[in-house]
């Protein structure tokens, strides 16, 4: 019995000494509640592919030991693995090391944030610090500290609604253009030589005059006459000759589209006079362009006169000397510039839609690119964007619309083989745009946001499709700003993400989605508000459109403050 009594006395003693020579570990750990350690947020949520943490505390006064090093080490612990955070470590103010000192009589507040990559499973897992400590050749290892529980994985709820362009067509059903012709006539004359109606020019616009009337497409709009007088005669007889030079213009075609049978409603408007007078800019624009070789020095001493009259007689003085003016440039300005304006009339939409089917070599690219928007079937649409690649090869829309027109069925690698074949042909922001959101599905998102950077005249959805790529880097605010109005899933989970709730609300209400995921994120922003009926409701509506959410549900740690309210 004395043994007995002995040896338990011995053992005591040596525990009591064991403590001693830890130098006040045991009593830092017997105290770690006292740290009051804190992680934020609580739980945790991933963000940009990440698990963000950010612990803080305090050392009470009187609990940091001089002479002890301390390291913490916080881990994330979930069925099948464990992550662990970078360590940090603390010192006394006696120590030898390199660590954050922490006073012994006033203690010290803490703060660490760290992060580490997610992994599947750390849904359900717990946030624990992991704690030894040392005094010169003595160690202790700490009870782990737990002080968080799983991570909340919203974030991965975005969807794949990546906006895919189409190239547009330019079609016009009715093009406008005009026909010109010239008439010259002589020194101070509106008289109409036979020479001149003979022409080639002349010839071709009486050849158009022919067949526009007894062509159903072609509508003469009216002409537009502007006449001129060399800037050598006199300025009031000039002024009367270009009129006169008009009108004997557009006496020609007016006969003419006569002895046609062309009706005109309203001869006045229809046969437009535009005297210009002399053409003194005309004549130096001519004068710059022929072989002359003083003609720089002409043009300074003419242009040394204001008074147009003085320069006229300058002009017919300058004329005697250099036969070139008076041959070739004077001649040419006197004359009228004839313009017959008309409109061209393409074909009906019945018509397109018939001939882009049968024959779609006589079309021009923008018909048939607008050929196609009259069919609302994806096959015919594909049909005829097809028929656009192979008849107009270099027009990148053909391939583009073709990409486009595979990837709504969901043909991801012929769709993008046909996108890489319409930037070759040219590089364009609609093509870039469509192999940005190409390249984001495929998990490439720095390539997605270089497409994007260069795409961007393409249109707001480029924005968008940037915004969701900024959704996955965790860029909430920056995703919020370029999915600007467009009310959406995602944009509603950015808002809400960002700490915006009645945002995010109005957003996927505003967005008419009857998703099952869409209740589902309608649920977590009520979750949010703390509003326990609404969780309900849409939680109900989700899992009756998609009972697989269910199972979901009950993991999802958004909904931790309402599991008894919930029927799983």
């Amino acid at each position: 019995m004395k043994t007995t009594n002995l040896f338990v006395f011995s053992l005591l003693t040596l525990v009591a000494v064991l403590i001693t020579a830890c130098g006040g570990l045991g009593k830092m750990e017997k105290h770690i509640e006292e740290l009051n350690a804190k992680s934020n947020p609580e739980p945790l949520i991933v963000r940009g592919d990440s698990v963000e943490l950010n612990i803080t505390g305090k050392f009470p006064e009187k609990y940091f030991h001089k002479k002890v090093i301390v390291e913490s080490t916080p881990v994330l612990v979930y069925e099948g693995g464990e992550a662990a955070y970078k360590t940090q470590g603390y010192q006394g103010e006696d120590a030898a090391g390199n660590y954050e000192v922490i006073p012994y009589d006033a203690g010290k507040s803490f703060s660490y944030t760290n992060k580490v990559a997610f992994q599947s499973g750390m849904e359900q897992s717990t946030l624990e610090m992991r704690i030894s400590g040392s005094k010169g050749s003595q160690t202790a290892t700490f009870d782990p500290l737990a002080v968080g529980t799983g991570v909340i994985t919203t974030p991965y709820l975005i969807q794949s609604d990546d906006k895919f362009l189409l190239a547009g067509d330019k079609f016009q059903r009715v093009l406008f253009f005009n026909k010109e012709a010239i008439i010259n006539f002589d020194y101070n004359s509106s008289n109409l030589r036979g020479a001149e109606l003979k022409d080639q020019d002349i010839k071709d616009l009486m050849a158009f005059l022919k067949t526009a009337s007894t062509s159903d497409s072609i509508v003469i709009t009216g002409t537009s006459v502007e006449a001129y007088a060399s800037p050598e005669g006199e300025i009031s007889l000039n002024e009367n000759l270009a009129q006169e030079r008009a009108e004997a213009a557009n006496k020609v075609i007016a006969a003419e589209m006569k002895r046609l049978k062309m009706s005109v409603e309203n001869p006045e408007a229809f046969f437009v006079n535009v005297p210009k007078g002399e053409d003194w800019e005309g004549f130096k624009d001519l004068m710059q362009k022929s072989n002359i070789e003083d003609k720089n020095l002409i043009m300074r001493v003419l242009e040394m006169y204001t008074d147009k009259d003085k320069r006229e007689q300058e002009i017919k003085n300058i004329a005697k000397t250099y036969k070139e003016i008076e041959k070739e440039i004077l001649p040419s300005l006197r004359r009228s510039q004839i313009d017959v304006n008309y409109n061209v009339e393409g074909y009906t939409d019945e018509e397109l839609r018939s001939i882009v089917k049968s024959n779609p070599e006589v079309l021009t690219i923008e018909e048939i690119l607008f050929a196609a928007t009259l069919f609302e079937g994806l096959n015919d649409k594909l049909e005829i964007y097809r028929s656009a690649e192979r008849v107009h090869p270099g027009d990148y829309r053909g391939a583009n619309n073709t990409g486009y027109c595979l990837m709504m069925q969901n043909k991801m690698n012929d769709a993008k083989q046909q996108f890489n074949k319409a930037l070759s042909v040219e590089r364009n922001p609609v093509t870039l745009n469509n192999l940005g959101a190409i390249a984001r599905l495929e998990g490439d998102r720095k390539q997605a946001l270089t497409n994007y950077g260069e795409a961007m005249s393409a249109g707001p959805e480029v924005k968008y499709n940037k915004g969701i790529v900024q959704i996955q880097n965790g860029d909430y605010s920056g995703a919020i700003s370029n999915m600007g109005s467009m009310n959406t899933f995602n944009s509603a989970l950015a808002k809400m993400l960002n700490g915006d709730n009645s945002g995010a609300k109005a957003a996927i209400n505003a967005s008419n989605d009857e998703s099952a995921v869409a209740y589902y994120l309608r649920a977590i922003i009520a979750a949010r508000d703390n509003t326990g009926a609404d969780v309900v409701s849409n939680l109900t509506k989700a899992f009756e459109k998609d009972g697989s959410l269910r199972a979901k549900a009950q993991k999802d740690l958004e909904f931790r403050n309402f599991k008894d309210q919930i029927n799983f």
